[in-house]
């Protein structure tokens, strides 16, 4: 059974812990540095980045879990976790940081407002169709081409990458949590 953590400091936290455990997973929260110890994999779930950026430094988790990403730690970030994964932050704060382990550049509320959130099917590579929860959503504007891209979708602006990986490291800009279909946590867990 693999055992992965959820960053609990804010966010969709709950929501992942039950589709983690639904899908088999020993799940640990993790609020402090010794609980990142003897991990699988960690999930960074969506919420507000600047908030869970602030939180990682204040609660002392910033540098261990830098280090544990630093070692290779596979690990989900879905939107706010995407956007504290990626090199690159478009429309970001001024002292806002990132992990920069995916070669990517997100845009904060990329796809609008929160008024602007919308549900759209999305097609996963090797799993299928899934319900994408798009909530002040990060658009991923570039990636390398050290980048996987596992689902896209397209609007008026062109087609978008909205499930990545590189290497250990996976980015959503959706809430695979949100929803009853537990796929995409399933192939998280399974790569593990």
């Amino acid at each position: 059974m693999p055992r992965v953590g959820v960053l609990a400091l804010q966010g969709d936290v709950g929501e992942h812990v039950s589709a983690l455990e639904r899908v088999g997973a020993e799940v640990v929260k993790v609020r402090r540095a010794e609980q990142l110890d003897g991990l699988d994999g960690l999930v960074m779930p969506g919420g507000e980045s600047t908030t869970i950026a602030h939180l990682l430094d204040t609660s002392g988790l910033r540098a261990p879990l830098r280090a544990r990403l630093d070692e290779g730690l596979k690990t989900f970030g879905t939107c706010a976790g995407l956007i504290l994964l990626s090199t690159e932050i478009l429309d970001g704060r001024a002292d806002q940081w990132s992990f920069a382990k995916l070669d990517v550049s997100v845009r904060r509320n990329g796809y609008g407002r929160q008024i602007a959130s919308f549900e759209r099917v999305v097609s996963v590579k090797d799993v299928g169709e899934v319900p994408g929860v798009f909530i002040r959503a990060p658009k991923i504007e570039s990636l390398s081409s050290e980048v996987q891209v596992l689902a896209t979708i397209t609007d008026d602006g062109g087609e978008h990458a909205v499930l990545v990986r590189q290497g250990p490291i996976w980015g959503c800009s959706f809430h695979p949590e949100l929803t009853s279909d537990l796929r995409v946590h399933q192939l998280f867990v399974d790569a593990l």
